[in-house]
């Protein structure tokens, strides 16, 4: 067992050092003219970045079967075998962080050019505060000692559900360094690079969990489980690598012209060679692990984990390695070095359809989300079940417009343009969540989610009912809450300087139309949903509420008309187009739009909520008028009967 645990070490350390080798990344002599800070430096620091990498895998890897893969006791404990992973998982959770400090040590070696022995702790702090390689590296220290922490106290499911994300989230801040932070497109860049690491952690650190199980009863329901994950995983890192691999590389021709290119191919080599051991998997030891001849099954996991390790190593060899020179150089534009793209041109017909403005994580939400979605849909038409076309119809164009607004032609314009942010941040407030709260989609998932085969195991839908019955639902649900949140993010976004900063972020950015969708998502589902989960709350009360958030949304356009400084002003003096105007008339071109036409989807949200009123007292007066009916057939009183009587009662005593 402790052997099948070194493969991926091992391997990762070895493929890592052929490869930095070969590559130039690893040299061990001097440059003239350029400080060397000696072969320690020079050969410690891909090792220690492939430390970080493996540790960081096996953290995540084994925590997320601990909570989401691996039977428990009851509904509310880890089971033996979970219980025992986090334990372990800890070590190496410390291991990660310990790995990600002698990482920023040796990074400050490689970048002064100086030996360990002279480096200082002020440059090491300085690289730590100031630098986004060396923020991330602590970043992601300090959320694994978190990790780490909890690993040993936790004894519930869900416990090891929050450890398990949080995990997932330490293996993000990397993707704001390296290759992809110096793209030419950020976008694509930036999310391409995270959502990669996050699946190849997953893939990896999922099957060495595999082969740290001792039962082979609970390693036949966590392996056929996890086939499903690795096969997610495999799509996403092919996909996500492929589009990486795109932007740094420019050309095709560099995949044999260069050494970067040549490690991409072995990387696409080791992809499909990883692709056929899962294939294999699928089609010949799982079945033999259902019937008792687990050996096959950890043999070929232990290959497949053999691979994957020596990948991750030529990885890090690749992180070091120069991308390719572009073979027409052009001088720097700021303009483009902020935006990540270049500059947009007059606003026409054409230049809103195209070109678009890829990004890899909202590309996935939407494919995703309208995957599942007719998946749900599909499942339920195969069951019998009837699922109304106009919730479809909602979703599927819920996400048209996220898609549109985020990822087509007008996200350039949002980028250098307040007003067409401010139409942006109007479609993914209103129109957007809208049209997904119309969708239905708890309801869907309630329904068309299968339940686990082992009933040990917590599966989707029974994390789904815990996170729709728990307290923070209850408290986000709570309609002063929603309508708090929804106000709240609107004037801390405009009136402080806080979109500055997240403009100049792309994750910043990505957060801030997270935020738009989600705040105006809770907000309309509690006025309008019908999901289970949300409170029920009388009509007049919902109108009311709504009213609020009308005359708020509506007051904050009335302050930015009438405002005489420009909203995040560096940020749009830096990017804005010199076909544009005035800065301060975009921005009361914003407000305006912002304060007219914000108020036609509020409009139609009013329209419903009063059509549910009348619903709602119609639906009332028939029970009232049942209840009579029976009281008249039976020689009882009803509750109508006896509020009359009390009436009457009173009107004679106040005559007397």
């Amino acid at each position: 067992m402790k052997a099948r645990w070194a493969i991926a070490p091992a391997a990762a350390i070895g493929a890592l050092l052929l490869a930095a080798w070969w590559s130039g990344a690893i040299t061990g002599r001097t440059y003239a003219g350029l400080p060397y800070a000696g072969p320690v430096t020079a050969w410690g620091l891909p090792v220690v970045r492939a430390a970080v990498d493996v540790t960081g895998a096996v953290t995540v890897g084994w925590t997320v079967t601990a909570a989401f893969l691996l039977p428990g006791l009851d509904r509310t404990l880890l089971g033996p075998a979970g219980y025992r992973l986090l334990r372990r998982v800890a070590w190496f959770a410390l291991a990660w962080a310990l790995a990600n400090l002698a990482l920023l040590v040796l990074t400050v070696s490689d970048l002064l050019g100086q030996p360990l022995d002279q480096v200082g702790s002020t440059s090491v702090r300085s690289l730590a505060l100031s630098v986004p390689s060396g923020r991330a590296a602590l970043v992601q220290a300090g959320l694994a000692v978190a990790v780490a922490v909890a690993s040993w106290m936790v004894l519930t499911r869900t416990g090891a559900g929050v450890i398990a994300v949080t995990a997932c989230v330490a293996a993000l801040p990397p993707a704001l360094t390296g290759h992809a932070a110096g793209a030419g497109n950020h976008q694509l860049a930036v999310t391409s690079i995270a959502i990669h690491i996050l699946a190849a952690a997953l893939w990896a650190g999922g099957l060495s969990a595999l082969l740290a199980l001792r039962s082979d009863r609970v390693l036949g329901v966590a392996a056929r489980a996890y086939s499903r994950l690795a096969l997610a995983c495999w799509v996403a890192v092919a996909v996500t690598g492929v589009a990486g691999a795109a932007i740094r590389l420019g050309a095709v021709e560099q995949l044999r012209e260069s050494r970067y290119g040549t490690l991409v191919v072995v990387k696409v080599v080791a992809l499909v060679a990883v692709g056929v051991l899962g294939a294999w998997h699928r089609t010949r030891t799982l079945p033999a692990l259902a019937a008792g001849a687990p050996n096959a099954f950890r043999r070929v996991a232990a290959a497949e984990l053999a691979v994957l390790g020596a990948t991750i190593g030529v990885a890090v060899a690749l992180s070091r390695t120069p991308t390719p020179e572009p073979t027409d150089p052009v001088d720097p534009d700021p303009v483009t070095d902020l935006l990540g793209f270049a500059a947009p041109p007059p606003i026409s017909g054409r230049t809103l359809l195209w070109p678009p403005l890829p990004d890899a994580l909202l590309l996935a939400v939407v494919v995703v989300g309208a995957a599942a979605y007719l998946v749900g849909v599909a499942r339920m038409r195969r069951a019998g079940d009837r699922w109304p076309p106009a919730r479809t119809v909602c979703w599927l164009a819920g996400l048209l417009v996220f898609a549109v607004a985020t990822v087509g032609g007008p996200a350039r314009y949002a980028y250098v343009l307040f007003s067409a942010h401010m139409i942006q941040h109007l479609v993914l407030g209103m129109v957007v969540p809208i049209l997904l709260v119309g969708g239905a989609p708890v309801t869907l998932a309630l329904r068309a989610l299968k339940p686990p085969r082992n009933p040990g195991v917590r599966g989707a839908r029974d994390w789904l009912l815990l996170a729709l019955h728990s307290r923070p639902t209850r408290l986000l649900t709570h309609p002063l809450v929603a309508l708090a949140i929804y106000v709240v993010s609107l004037y801390g976004l405009y009136l402080t300087d806080l979109l500055d900063p997240l403009m100049r972020s792309h994750l910043g950015h990505l957060a801030m139309l997270t935020h738009f969708v989600a705040a105006g998502f809770l907000f309309f589902w509690v006025l309008i949903g019908v999901d289970p989960g949300r409170r029920r709350i009388a009509p007049p009360i919902l109108v009311i509420v709504h009213f609020a958030g009308m005359a708020f949304h509506a007051f904050l356009g009335v302050i930015l008309l009438q405002a005489t400084t420009v909203v995040a002003e560096r940020w749009y003096t830096a990017v804005h187009p010199v076909w544009a105007g005035d800065l301060l008339a975009d921005q009361r071109l914003g407000a305006g739009v912002a304060w007219a036409l914000g108020e036609a989807p509020a409009v139609v949200i009013l329209v419903l909520l009063v059509a549910r009123w009348i619903r709602a007292d119609e639906r009332e007066q028939r029970r009232l008028d049942r209840a009579a009916d029976r009281a008249e057939e039976t020689g009882e009183e009803d509750d109508l009967a006896r509020y009359n009587e009390f009436l009457r009662r009173a009107a004679e005593a106040e005559r007397r």
